[in-house]
């Protein structure tokens, strides 16, 4: 097992590589587990590593908790906003970007899951965030 530290933004993260081979890598972040699918990039053939999805929500698409009728829109993957395409009482359309996060190297966009009114952004432009971490709000 290989362990490397990696600070980000001022944050800590402690990365353990516990097993890989020509595809696949067995990876701990801070003590969250993940299976990862190592694929090769058609323009330079180095291999990225993407992160496979534990819900039925694939890619960069985020998770979401109800509490009545509000809804929060968390984090799909750790990494960086980049951009915050909304603000506090915007009224935003399901499927409707309200931020770009960077992860591994790549922008996702992280889309509104519900037709609804902004009523708390949790993030700002720049912050890290880890998998799972509240972004923001929708009621």
């Amino acid at each position: 097992m290989k362990n490397f530290k990696y600070k980000i933004n001022g944050n800590t993260y402690e990365v353990a590589i516990d097993s890989i081979d020509d595809t696949n890598a067995k990876v701990e972040v801070n003590g969250n587990v993940y299976d990862v699918i190592i694929e090769k990039s058609e323009k330079d053939n180095t291999k990225p590593v993407k992160r496979v999805a534990q819900t039925q929500n694939a890619g960069a698409s985020s998770s979401v908790q109800s509490s009545g009728s509000a809804s929060t829109v968390k984090s799909p993957l750790p990494g960086i906003i980049l951009d915050i395409n909304c603000s506090v009482g915007d009224s935003v359309n399901k499927g409707q970007q309200i931020l770009v996060l960077e992860a591994m190297k790549m922008e996702n966009a992280i889309n509104a899951d519900r037709d609804g009114v902004i009523k708390e952004i949790k993030v700002t432009k720049g912050e890290t965030v880890l998998e799972g971490a509240a972004l923001v709000v929708i009621g």
